[in-house]
């Protein structure tokens, strides 16, 4: 477990190593492979369209697939992206791409495509570039500002600075961290204790019944 107070490198190599079995534990349809696609199939289909890099619709669909499959699903917010004109994401991802390592402009760009806020903007920008822009996830939200309720450019632009802070702190001591990586441990973190909880109330010594639910901020 760790907390983002925690500055030892060990500890969020620790929780980072964890994001995989913590995707499977949530035990959702189809999120293994929209995480590979997310982490390992994307990236490397973004910057080989040079020189100007973008993202087509349906990738930019099925981003937002692994996005609320990993956190909470928004129907609407899903058929508002798969339903995008082509053109118009190729142009505003292009236009994104090419502001970085300037996060607000870059989000700017983005937000105006209909079903894309901030937080689905910075999934774009982290997965073309996880060492300036790190996902908005509630998770890493809350353990890094404390609140996850507000999802305005300028929370994340908040956000952004204190796991590129935080990545710079923990690379000084020879192993690298990008903010993304500091974002998928936080997640790693609060997932396995919200796993481990729903595990003790199920446990037989418990009496085998849950307990009482807790709400999930969004």
């Amino acid at each position: 477990m760790v907390e983002f107070a925690h500055s030892d490198p060990g500890l969020w190599s620790e929780a980072l190593s964890s994001y995989p079995s913590q995707i499977e534990a949530l035990g959702k349809p189809n999120l293994v492979s929209l995480d590979d696609f997310y982490r390992n199939e994307l990236p490397p289909l973004l910057h080989k369209r040079n020189p100007s890099p973008y993202i087509t619709t349906s990738e930019l669909s099925k981003l937002m697939q692994w996005k609320l499959t990993r956190g909470k699903w928004r129907p609407r917010l899903f058929d508002f992206v798969s339903s995008l004109d082509e053109s118009l994401v190729k142009l505003a991802s292009q236009k994104a791409f090419q502001c970085l390592p300037d996060i607000s402009k870059a989000v700017s760009e983005l937000t105006p495509l209909k079903g894309v806020g901030p937080a689905t903007a910075s999934a774009v920008l982290a997965a073309y570039a996880p060492d300036v822009a790190p996902f908005m996830s509630d998770e890493a939200m809350e353990a890094a500002l404390g609140n996850s309720k507000d999802y305005s450019l300028k929370q994340y632009l908040t956000f952004a600075k204190k796991l590129q802070d935080k990545a710079k702190e923990l690379s000084s001591e020879g192993q690298i961290f990008t903010p993304s990586d500091v974002e998928r441990a936080l997640w790693s973190t609060a997932i396995g204790e919200k796993v481990k909880g729903s595990q003790s109330q199920l446990d037989p010594k418990n009496g085998g019944k849950a307990g009482a639910k807790r709400k999930r901020k969004t």
